[in-house]
């Protein structure tokens, strides 16, 4: 569906590069509620599979709160908190870190592995209908964002 479809745009915008940006806007809300439905289903938020997600990358190693900030999308996010929660479902653990023991270091569990790759499937899902781009196309988007970004 086009943009001024959508949001009922009547007028043209002012230039090309302010549709881009209320279309990059809409575009971030319309993923980010179809995403939410899949989370829901599956009992987490899109933070903490985000966490879930880098720790994965980290196995076995484990890796500071820092890191998880450092690497999160969403750099607003409570790391410390999202971490607590995962804890109480048994997906990650935490514990001291030994050489400064003011650090927490946290690991994702068999469990919180499991946990992905059983869930992965929804996602991939999911990412696989809403994008419907060919691999030169989904390329030649990603190169753009990329430079959108600078």
């Amino acid at each position: 569906m086009r943009l001024e479809e959508a949001i009922n745009q009547k007028k043209p915008f002012k230039s090309n590069q302010h549709k881009i940006a209320v279309n990059l806007v809409y575009t971030y809300h319309w993923l980010h509620q179809q995403f939410d439905k899949v989370y829901k289903e599956i009992n987490i938020t899109g933070q903490q599979y985000n966490i879930l997600r880098i720790l994965r990358g980290q196995y076995p190693n484990a890796c500071t709160v820092n890191l998880l900030i450092d690497r999160m999308l969403d750099k607003s996010s409570n790391a410390s908190r999202l971490v607590d929660k995962l804890v109480a479902k048994t997906l990650v653990k935490r514990t001291v870190n030994k050489s400064d023991r003011r650090a927490v270091d946290v690991v994702i569990t068999e469990k919180g592995l499991q946990f992905l790759a059983e869930t992965e499937i929804k996602i991939d899902a999911l990412q696989n209908k809403i994008i419907s781009l060919t691999e030169s196309e989904s390329d030649t988007l990603n190169q753009l964002l990329d430079k959108v970004r600078g």
